[in-house]
């Protein structure tokens, strides 16, 4: 196997210098890979703070990790020599969540898209350039000519978004990280850009690493997941599994809260059962004050991946009679099998379909 991009043992400490006592551990000991043969989508998931972000700029080379290191090919990011860093800004492109922001509002749309392709030469002559971007928009599933030429205010937010998965298309990387790229969209334009992210993947061969904190979306996506909690690992493996029969109290959680269209269902929010146990320290579970089944064991040491599954690792002492991971083992259990959900070809999906998910 070769690797495309690797996080080693990467943790992310913001604040408590020297006039900052209140450090933040914004992620903690975290691991992950992505195969340079075989393009996959994994999904990283969780509430706001749980780190997602954090995975997306340490993966960019956009912060520096507190420890561990983030490796391209082999190469420290942070290290990496002029050409180096030139070949891996190409190779992993970015989906920015806020499809406002992004954009120069005195520039029209044909900057985004133009601009890389001077920058890194991708067209001799600009009938060239202009062939390649109307190829990309029109795989993204827009009209070249209703989009080129405006100015972003002009364009709808469903648009704007498509151009930037056009753009990130446009280099033909290797890998996007896509960072709750529909969050601000309408749903019935959520399955359009789904739709053109797994195309992206299975026609093209690009890895994406998904972030939301939308469970239904991720599922409708991914192959793997991963669920971050206060930035550790709660739990991780084929998605499928961890979504429909989901192991870790907050895993658990999450899935319980988000409503059916159902008239006799009703929102659940938080778990109606009482902690058993309130965490008083950091070395436990980050998730032992908020658990109902937490055990004295959890307020003594963070629990470590336990292994329930051929394809799902959770990080639970319910589950310690399972064989433990090693450190950064993580990936050990996605499945290499791709499979494509139904509802995002393109075509929103049933309203049933999250539901028979069980999301």
């Amino acid at each position: 196997m070769t690797t495309l991009i690797e996080a080693r043992h990467v943790t992310k400490i913001f604040g408590g210098g020297v006039f900052d006592r209140n450090a933040t551990v914004a992620l903690e000991d975290f691991s992950i890979t992505v195969d340079s043969d075989r393009p996959s989508i994994t999904a990283v998931v969780g509430e706001s703070g749980s780190g997602k972000t954090t995975v997306a700029r340490l993966l960019l080379g956009l912060v520096t990790p507190s420890r561990g290191q983030v490796l391209y090919q082999g190469q420290d990011v942070q290290t990496m020599a002029h050409a180096d860093w030139r070949a891996f800004r190409r190779d992993v492109q970015v989906i920015f969540q806020d499809p406002y922001e992004v954009y120069n509002p005195f520039y029209r749309v044909d900057h985004v898209l133009t601009t890389p392709v001077s920058k890194f030469k991708l067209a001799a002559t600009k009938a060239e350039a202009r062939a390649l971007i109307e190829d990309v928009l029109e795989a993204v599933g827009l009209r070249p000519e209703e989009t080129l030429g405006r100015f972003p205010h002009q364009l709808s937010g469903g648009q704007r978004q498509r151009v930037m998965v056009a753009r990130a298309l446009l280099l033909r990387p290797r890998l996007i990280l896509a960072d709750e790229p529909v969050s601000m969209v309408d749903a019935s334009l959520r399955a359009s850009i789904l739709g053109s992210l797994r195309k992206m993947n299975l026609e093209r061969g690009i890895s994406i690493i998904y972030i939301t904190h939308d469970l239904a979306t991720a599922y409708q996506i991914s192959e793997n997941i991963v669920v971050l909690y206060r930035g550790s690992v709660a739990e991780a493996g084929d998605v499928e599994l961890v979504v429909k029969q989901p192991q870790h109290p907050y895993t658990q959680l999450l899935i319980s809260s988000i409503p059916l269209a159902s008239a006799e269902r009703t929102w659940s929010g938080e778990s109606a059962s009482a902690p058993a146990i309130q965490a008083t320290g950091a070395t436990g579970c980050k998730f032992a004050d908020r658990c109902p089944s937490a055990t004295p064991p959890c307020l003594q040491a963070l629990p470590p991946l336990y292994q329930t599954a051929p394809h799902r690792a959770v990080a639970c002492y319910l589950y310690q009679s399972a064989p433990a991971l090693a450190t950064g083992e993580m990936v050990s259990v996605f499945t290499g099998q791709a499979t494509l959900k139904k509802g995002i070809s393109g075509q929103p999906g049933s309203p049933g379909e999250a539901q028979h998910a069980g999301v």
